[in-house]
Protein backbone atom coordinates (compact mmCIF):
# COMPACT_ATOMS: atom_id res chain seq x y z
CA UNK A 1 0.00 0.00 0.00
CA UNK A 2 1.34 3.39 -0.93
CA UNK A 3 -1.01 5.21 1.46
CA UNK A 4 0.51 5.44 4.95
CA UNK A 5 -1.86 2.89 6.47
CA UNK A 6 -0.67 -0.54 7.56
CA UNK A 7 -3.66 -2.44 8.94
CA UNK A 8 -7.21 -3.09 7.79
CA UNK A 9 -8.69 0.36 7.22
CA UNK A 10 -11.82 1.22 9.17
CA UNK A 11 -13.32 4.60 8.27
CA UNK A 12 -16.37 5.49 10.35
CA UNK A 13 -18.32 8.40 11.76
CA UNK A 14 -21.54 10.34 11.28
CA UNK A 15 -22.58 11.48 7.82
CA UNK A 16 -22.51 15.09 8.94
CA UNK A 17 -21.44 17.01 12.04
CA UNK A 18 -24.75 17.64 13.84
CA UNK A 19 -23.24 19.26 16.93
CA UNK A 20 -19.95 19.15 18.81
CA UNK A 21 -21.11 17.03 21.74
CA UNK A 22 -22.63 14.25 19.63
CA UNK A 23 -19.72 14.17 17.19
CA UNK A 24 -17.21 13.87 20.04
CA UNK A 25 -19.30 11.12 21.64
CA UNK A 26 -19.30 9.08 18.43
CA UNK A 27 -15.57 9.57 17.88
CA UNK A 28 -14.75 8.57 21.47
CA UNK A 29 -16.82 5.40 21.25
CA UNK A 30 -15.30 4.40 17.92
CA UNK A 31 -11.77 4.96 19.21
CA UNK A 32 -12.45 2.80 22.25
CA UNK A 33 -13.96 -0.05 20.22
CA UNK A 34 -11.41 -0.05 17.39
CA UNK A 35 -8.47 0.05 19.82
CA UNK A 36 -9.26 -3.57 20.67
CA UNK A 37 -8.81 -4.83 17.11
CA UNK A 38 -6.08 -4.79 14.43
CA UNK A 39 -7.59 -1.97 12.39
CA UNK A 40 -6.40 1.47 11.33
CA UNK A 41 -9.25 3.69 12.52
CA UNK A 42 -10.03 6.92 10.69
CA UNK A 43 -12.81 9.17 11.96
CA UNK A 44 -15.06 10.59 9.25
CA UNK A 45 -17.54 13.47 9.48
CA UNK A 46 -18.61 16.10 6.95
CA UNK A 47 -18.67 19.77 7.84
CA UNK A 48 -20.87 20.55 4.83
CA UNK A 49 -23.12 18.25 2.82
CA UNK A 50 -23.11 20.33 -0.33
CA UNK A 51 -24.98 17.82 -2.49
CA UNK A 52 -28.19 17.32 -0.50
CA UNK A 53 -31.28 16.69 -2.63
CA UNK A 54 -33.40 19.46 -1.12
CA UNK A 55 -32.51 23.06 -0.30
CA UNK A 56 -34.32 22.46 3.01
CA UNK A 57 -32.02 19.60 4.09
CA UNK A 58 -29.53 20.03 6.91
CA UNK A 59 -26.02 20.64 5.55
CA UNK A 60 -23.88 20.90 8.67
CA UNK A 61 -22.07 23.65 10.59
CA UNK A 62 -19.98 24.83 7.64
CA UNK A 63 -16.25 24.70 7.07
CA UNK A 64 -15.13 27.16 9.77
CA UNK A 65 -17.07 25.74 12.71
CA UNK A 66 -16.82 22.19 11.37
CA UNK A 67 -13.04 22.25 11.18
CA UNK A 68 -12.88 23.69 14.68
CA UNK A 69 -14.86 20.70 15.97
CA UNK A 70 -12.78 18.20 13.99
CA UNK A 71 -9.51 19.77 15.16
CA UNK A 72 -10.67 19.53 18.78
CA UNK A 73 -11.52 15.86 18.34
CA UNK A 74 -8.20 15.17 16.63
CA UNK A 75 -6.14 16.86 19.31
CA UNK A 76 -8.08 15.44 22.25
CA UNK A 77 -8.41 11.84 21.06
CA UNK A 78 -5.27 11.58 18.93
CA UNK A 79 -7.05 10.02 15.95
CA UNK A 80 -6.86 10.43 12.17
CA UNK A 81 -9.54 12.66 10.62
CA UNK A 82 -11.19 12.45 7.19
CA UNK A 83 -13.63 14.88 5.61
CA UNK A 84 -14.64 15.89 2.12
CA UNK A 85 -14.02 19.02 0.08
CA UNK A 86 -16.28 20.47 -2.59
CA UNK A 87 -14.26 23.26 -4.17
CA UNK A 88 -10.64 24.30 -4.57
CA UNK A 89 -10.96 27.01 -1.91
CA UNK A 90 -11.75 24.34 0.68
CA UNK A 91 -8.40 22.61 0.22
CA UNK A 92 -6.17 25.32 1.73
CA UNK A 93 -8.51 25.56 4.72
CA UNK A 94 -8.64 21.85 5.54
CA UNK A 95 -5.06 20.72 4.94
CA UNK A 96 -3.82 21.68 8.42
CA UNK A 97 -6.58 19.65 10.11
CA UNK A 98 -7.40 16.67 7.92
CA UNK A 99 -5.19 13.59 7.61
CA UNK A 100 -7.20 12.32 4.64
CA UNK A 101 -8.92 14.56 2.12
CA UNK A 102 -11.93 12.97 0.46
CA UNK A 103 -13.12 13.74 -3.05
CA UNK A 104 -16.89 13.08 -3.17
CA UNK A 105 -18.23 10.70 -5.79
CA UNK A 106 -20.12 13.42 -7.66
CA UNK A 107 -16.86 15.39 -7.98
CA UNK A 108 -14.50 12.56 -8.86
CA UNK A 109 -13.96 13.91 -12.39
CA UNK A 110 -13.30 17.50 -11.34
CA UNK A 111 -9.67 17.74 -12.41
CA UNK A 112 -8.79 21.08 -10.80
CA UNK A 113 -10.20 20.04 -7.42
CA UNK A 114 -8.44 16.68 -7.50
CA UNK A 115 -5.06 18.14 -8.40
CA UNK A 116 -5.37 20.91 -5.80
CA UNK A 117 -6.07 18.32 -3.11
CA UNK A 118 -3.30 16.03 -4.37
CA UNK A 119 -0.70 18.81 -4.15
CA UNK A 120 -1.13 18.87 -0.36
CA UNK A 121 0.56 15.41 -0.37
CA UNK A 122 -2.11 14.27 2.07
CA UNK A 123 -3.77 10.88 1.60
CA UNK A 124 -6.55 11.36 -0.94
CA UNK A 125 -9.64 9.16 -0.60
CA UNK A 126 -11.31 9.15 -3.99
CA UNK A 127 -14.92 8.00 -4.06
CA UNK A 128 -15.66 6.17 -7.31
CA UNK A 129 -18.60 7.94 -8.90
CA UNK A 130 -21.92 6.14 -9.23
CA UNK A 131 -21.68 6.61 -13.01
CA UNK A 132 -18.07 5.41 -13.31
CA UNK A 133 -16.86 1.91 -14.17
CA UNK A 134 -14.10 0.38 -12.01
CA UNK A 135 -11.77 0.48 -15.02
CA UNK A 136 -12.17 4.26 -15.31
CA UNK A 137 -10.89 5.00 -11.82
CA UNK A 138 -7.35 4.68 -13.18
CA UNK A 139 -7.75 8.08 -14.82
CA UNK A 140 -8.52 9.68 -11.47
CA UNK A 141 -5.45 7.98 -10.02
CA UNK A 142 -3.38 9.41 -12.88
CA UNK A 143 -4.58 12.91 -12.01
CA UNK A 144 -3.49 12.49 -8.40
CA UNK A 145 -0.17 10.97 -9.48
CA UNK A 146 0.42 13.91 -11.83
CA UNK A 147 0.71 16.14 -8.74
CA UNK A 148 3.42 13.89 -7.33
CA UNK A 149 1.10 12.19 -4.86
CA UNK A 150 0.88 8.42 -4.47
CA UNK A 151 -0.98 8.46 -1.16
CA UNK A 152 -4.33 7.23 -2.43
CA UNK A 153 -7.33 5.26 -1.21
CA UNK A 154 -10.04 4.20 -3.67
CA UNK A 155 -13.55 3.78 -2.27
CA UNK A 156 -16.38 1.87 -3.92
CA UNK A 157 -19.85 3.27 -3.11
CA UNK A 158 -22.13 1.49 -5.55
CA UNK A 159 -23.18 2.02 -9.15
CA UNK A 160 -26.35 3.57 -10.55
CA UNK A 161 -28.97 0.96 -11.38
CA UNK A 162 -31.82 2.70 -13.14
CA UNK A 163 -33.53 5.46 -11.19
CA UNK A 164 -33.26 5.79 -7.40
CA UNK A 165 -31.18 2.68 -6.83
CA UNK A 166 -27.58 1.52 -6.47
CA UNK A 167 -25.98 -1.90 -6.79
CA UNK A 168 -22.50 -3.16 -5.90
CA UNK A 169 -20.54 -4.90 -8.63
CA UNK A 170 -18.14 -7.07 -6.64
CA UNK A 171 -15.89 -7.44 -9.68
CA UNK A 172 -14.86 -3.83 -9.05
CA UNK A 173 -12.74 -4.76 -6.02
CA UNK A 174 -10.13 -6.94 -7.78
CA UNK A 175 -10.22 -4.66 -10.83
CA UNK A 176 -9.38 -1.54 -8.82
CA UNK A 177 -6.88 -3.30 -6.52
CA UNK A 178 -4.76 -4.03 -9.61
CA UNK A 179 -3.87 -0.32 -9.60
CA UNK A 180 -1.78 -0.96 -6.50
CA UNK A 181 -3.69 1.20 -4.01
CA UNK A 182 -5.92 0.29 -1.06
CA UNK A 183 -9.56 -0.28 -1.98
CA UNK A 184 -12.26 0.42 0.58
CA UNK A 185 -15.92 -0.56 0.48
CA UNK A 186 -18.43 2.10 1.51
CA UNK A 187 -21.07 -0.22 2.95
CA UNK A 188 -23.62 2.46 3.84
CA UNK A 189 -23.62 4.75 0.79
CA UNK A 190 -23.72 1.67 -1.45
CA UNK A 191 -27.13 0.87 -0.02
CA UNK A 192 -28.71 4.25 -0.68
CA UNK A 193 -31.80 4.76 -2.75
CA UNK A 194 -30.87 8.21 -4.06
CA UNK A 195 -33.39 11.02 -4.14
CA UNK A 196 -36.34 9.00 -2.90
CA UNK A 197 -38.47 12.11 -2.58
CA UNK A 198 -36.73 15.07 -0.96
CA UNK A 199 -34.16 12.84 0.80
CA UNK A 200 -32.28 9.66 -0.08
CA UNK A 201 -33.70 6.39 1.15
CA UNK A 202 -31.80 3.16 1.62
CA UNK A 203 -31.54 -0.38 2.93
CA UNK A 204 -29.57 -0.38 6.19
CA UNK A 205 -30.52 -4.03 6.81
CA UNK A 206 -27.97 -5.19 4.23
CA UNK A 207 -24.90 -3.37 5.62
CA UNK A 208 -23.75 -6.37 7.66
CA UNK A 209 -24.12 -8.87 4.81
CA UNK A 210 -22.46 -6.76 2.12
CA UNK A 211 -19.60 -5.79 4.43
CA UNK A 212 -18.80 -9.45 5.04
CA UNK A 213 -18.97 -10.20 1.32
CA UNK A 214 -16.65 -7.31 0.45
CA UNK A 215 -14.06 -8.40 3.01
CA UNK A 216 -14.21 -11.95 1.64
CA UNK A 217 -13.49 -10.42 -1.78
CA UNK A 218 -10.27 -8.93 -0.44
CA UNK A 219 -10.99 -5.24 0.17
CA UNK A 220 -8.45 -3.34 2.25
CA UNK A 221 -11.00 -1.58 4.42
CA UNK A 222 -14.58 -0.57 5.19
CA UNK A 223 -16.29 2.82 5.27
CA UNK A 224 -19.38 3.20 7.45
CA UNK A 225 -21.56 6.12 8.41
CA UNK A 226 -22.68 5.44 11.96
CA UNK A 227 -25.01 7.08 14.45
CA UNK A 228 -26.28 6.21 17.95
CA UNK A 229 -29.85 6.78 16.74
CA UNK A 230 -29.79 6.15 12.96
CA UNK A 231 -33.44 6.94 12.29
CA UNK A 232 -32.91 10.39 13.85
CA UNK A 233 -29.72 11.21 11.94
CA UNK A 234 -29.96 14.54 10.12
CA UNK A 235 -28.40 13.05 6.98
CA UNK A 236 -28.53 9.52 5.52
CA UNK A 237 -30.83 8.27 8.24
CA UNK A 238 -31.97 5.33 6.09
CA UNK A 239 -28.47 3.86 5.73
CA UNK A 240 -26.51 5.00 8.81
CA UNK A 241 -25.40 1.99 10.83
CA UNK A 242 -26.21 1.71 14.56
CA UNK A 243 -23.19 2.67 16.66
CA UNK A 244 -23.98 -0.13 19.10
CA UNK A 245 -23.55 -2.73 16.32
CA UNK A 246 -20.09 -1.61 15.21
CA UNK A 247 -18.09 -3.96 17.44
CA UNK A 248 -20.04 -7.01 16.30
CA UNK A 249 -19.29 -6.10 12.69
CA UNK A 250 -15.58 -5.52 13.34
CA UNK A 251 -15.26 -8.89 15.10
CA UNK A 252 -16.82 -10.64 12.14
CA UNK A 253 -14.84 -8.90 9.42
CA UNK A 254 -11.53 -9.51 11.22
CA UNK A 255 -12.32 -13.24 11.36
CA UNK A 256 -13.22 -13.25 7.65
CA UNK A 257 -10.05 -11.32 6.84
CA UNK A 258 -7.93 -13.87 8.72
CA UNK A 259 -9.56 -16.81 6.94
CA UNK A 260 -9.52 -15.28 3.46
CA UNK A 261 -5.94 -14.05 3.79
Amino acid sequence: MKAKLHKFIFIAGPCVIEDEKLTFKIASYLKEVTSRYPVDFIFKASFDKANRTSIKSFRGPGIRNGLKILKGIKNTLGIKILSDVHCRNDVDKVKSVLDIIQIPAFLSRQTDLIIKAAKTKKIINIKKAQFMSPCDIKYVVEKINSAGNKNIIITERGTCFGYNNLVVDFRSFPIMRKLGYPVVFDATHSLQRPSSGSVSGGDREFVYSLSKAAVACGVDGLFLEVHPYPSKALSDSATSYPLSNVEKLIKKIIKIKEVSG
